[in-house]
């Protein structure tokens, strides 16, 4: 889903779990929740706050 970023919650090198709310971004007027689907450690984050994103971006990348 496209969208702006308006939060990023992890930094790199961070540990996440699974389901964890890692990005909020606004598309359609509402907040979207993006979580992990599984486990890891923030390698990389490929967005910045306020930044449009389109539906097949990457966000960040887990290791």
């Amino acid at each position: 889903m496209a969208g702006h970023i308006l939060r990023i919650n992890v930094a790199p090198g961070q540990h996440v779990e699974p389901n964890t709310v890692v990005i909020v971004m606004e598309a359609m007027k509402m907040e979207t929740e993006i979580r992990t689907r599984a486990g890891g450690i923030v390698a990389s984050i490929a967005v910045k706050v306020g930044e449009t994103v389109a539906s097949q971006d990457d966000l960040l990348v887990l290791e």
